[in-house]
């Protein structure tokens, strides 16, 4: 006895099965780990800039101000700001160009909450502590699991 409610599987059928479940799509399947780092380097990002826009503010808005170093540390901010920016859009993306500026950036960032805990500026390191040693191990976890 042949079931009614099983039809003929035709070849376009198998295409378009095929074509839905393909791994070539524009959203890769991102480990729950991938997400978290690049959520945390977009805040990491966010925070740079509205830094470099605070500094940009800072020099309009003081008489007393040296030029040169205030110009260097708001390009700074932006071309740092940029760059978390791009490593966030390569974990989002499943690729590996973001993986060592990553890593280098946020070593620097507990550097930097170090000398900020020696000078007694412990709300700055908590800030940046409870941002950079996330986002470092989530890393590492990602370097350590794709190779």
């Amino acid at each position: 006895m042949i079931n009614p409610l099983r039809r003929k599987v035709t070849g376009a059928d198998k295409v378009t099965y095929m074509s839905s479940n393909s791994t070539s799509s524009n959203t890769p399947n991102l480990s729950s780990k991938r997400s978290r780092v690049a959520a945390l380097l977009y805040v990491e990002a966010g925070i740079v800039f509205a830094l470099g826009l605070w500094l940009t503010v800072l020099g309009f808005t003081h008489e007393e101000k040296e030029m040169t170093p205030l110009l260097a540390e708001i390009g700074f901010a932006l071309a740092g700001s940029a760059g978390l920016f791009a490593c966030a859009r390569g974990y989002v993306n499943g690729k590996v160009y973001g993986r060592s500026p990553t890593i280098l950036a946020n070593l620097i960032a507990v550097g930097v909450a170090y000398y900020q805990i020696q000078g007694a500026f412990y709300i700055g390191a908590a800030i940046i502590l409870s941002l950079a040693l996330p986002t470092l191990y989530f890393a590492l976890a990602i370097a350590k699991e794709e190779g």
